[in-house]
């Protein structure tokens, strides 16, 4: 990074990686800077939750539910917070002392930070950046990944058109704007850029930062069935992926990836060279691997469901050991697994209908625990009896999804469950310790 020092940057990477090698329970989709995690069972799960008009007090809110099985509140409600207002609560991500959450919203273009460190059983609204739009020129806050003491966003759109054309923009803890990249764009020497974003994923070892692409606002804003049957607008979705150089922060290769690559997953297991995404629009799994040459390449692997019913592959989860990954399709509402024991051949060894659709799914780092959210986005969501609004906790054996808790976000006037993220009191019991010990290897 620019403006960030060489030496700090190495040790709080050196720090980040030990913490990886050493966790005992989390989420494996978190940043590898990340270096607060949880020693044993997650205790609490937040969901940032969408407000509905005349649900409840109709505000986007951050939801927290005990997980502590033996807790006599285990499945319960513990925690509201409402934000005000409603502009499309979407995704969140912990910075990298782990005692922050930034949650943005994709349509007002809004992050709010909640301190989760404190008293994760009560997180608090410290700051809101409200200029996230005036002063990057990009529109819709989507992905929020840590770097050691920055927060790096992924926009979705621009302030010009609305479009898909966006970028990134680099924070510093204290909700500062350090830096902004744009998405490559254009015929160029490493590739065609077409200029979108969605998701990041970083692996510090290959030095390597990929991006997905999805839409622009004028599409996520849209009545899904509007958006369907506007064949102009369905061209407007993102076909590429790509290859940055971490230390630079400049692209170094354009992947072909048609049928809008949405989430990002690296396998954790040490020694592995490879991603995997899901296509919504074509319904397929993709690997994002290294050749003999040491050049990025991406390959299509497997096919999920049926793609001419379009199941629409949202959310995907991997193993902590890299042998498997979760995929939810929203159209079908299936929770689907396959085995990755050869990235190369991915193959479906099991799924079962976890709601009539289906959106995020969250594993524990033990991959005992599942659970699954429902909301896409407010105008995507289907209507009538199939809007349901839940989140559902899972119990997996390696055979079966066996149901723990659900909890029915209409019934207790919530809203709309999107995004997940866990929390305990151990992580939070030791980040004053990791502080120190981080501000003292910078040193």
């Amino acid at each position: 990074m620019t403006r960030m020092g060489k030496t700090r940057w190495t040790a709080l990477a050196l720090a980040a990686a030990f913490a990886a090698a050493t966790v005992q329970a989390d989420e494996t989709c978190n940043s590898p800077y990340t270096t607060k995690l949880i020693k044993g069972q997650e205790e609490y799960l937040h969901v940032w939750t969408l407000g509905v008009q005349g649900v409840g007090d109709g505000s986007d809110k951050l939801v927290t539910i005990d997980v502590r099985p033996g807790s006599p509140t285990y499945g319960q409600v513990v925690h509201k917070l409402s934000v005000g207002g409603r502009g499309e609560a979407h995704h969140m991500g912990f910075t990298d002392d782990r005692r922050h959450l930034w949650a943005g919203r994709l349509d007002d273009n809004k992050i709010f930070v909640f301190d989760v460190g404190t008293d994760p059983a009560k997180p608090k609204l410290v700051r809101t950046i409200a200029d996230f739009a005036q002063k990057t020129g990009y529109v819709g806050p989507h992905t929020f990944y840590a770097l050691p003491g920055r927060m790096l966003i992924q926009g979705l759109s621009n302030t010009k058109d609305h479009g898909g054309v966006t970028g990134m923009a680099l924070y510093n803890n204290k909700g500062g704007l350090v830096e902004k990249y744009d998405m490559p764009r254009g015929e160029l020497p490493i590739g065609k850029g077409d200029g979108y974003g969605y998701d990041i994923g970083i692996n510090p070892q290959k030095n390597v930062l990929l991006t997905s692409s999805f839409t622009g606002w004028t599409n996520y804003m849209m009545d899904m069935g509007k958006l369907v049957a506007d064949a102009e607008a369905m061209k407007r979705f993102g076909t590429t992926m790509v290859v940055w150089d971490l230390k630079s922060m400049k692209p170094q290769k354009v992947l072909d990836v048609p049928g809008s690559p949405l989430e990002i997953r690296w396998s954790l297991n040490p020694g592995d060279n490879w991603a995997v995404t899901a296509t919504a629009l074509t319904s397929k799994l993709w690997l994002i691997k290294q050749d003999a040459s040491g050049q990025w390449q991406a390959k299509e692997v497997a096919t999920i469901g049926d793609p001419s019913k379009i199941p629409l592959p949202v959310d995907i989860s991997i193993t902590a050991d890299g042998k498997g990954l979760w995929v939810n399709t929203f159209m079908d509402g299936k929770t689907r697994y396959f085995d990755l024991s050869n990235p190369e051949a991915p193959r479906q060894t099991y799924e079962k209908v976890t709601g009539k659709q289906v959106n995020m799914v969250s594993q524990s780092w033990d991959g005992k625990r599942v659970y699954v959210t429902s909301s896409l986005l407010a105008n995507w969501d289907k209507k009538g009896a199939d809007d349901e609004q839940f989140l559902r906790a899972y119990a997996w054996d390696g055979k079966e999804l066996t149901p723990q808790f659900e909890l029915d976000f209409y019934k207790l006037e919530l809203g709309r469950a999107h995004h997940m993220k866990f929390s305990a009191r151990s992580a939070s019991a030791t980040a004053a310790a990791g502080a120190s010990t981080q501000l003292a290897a910078a040193r």
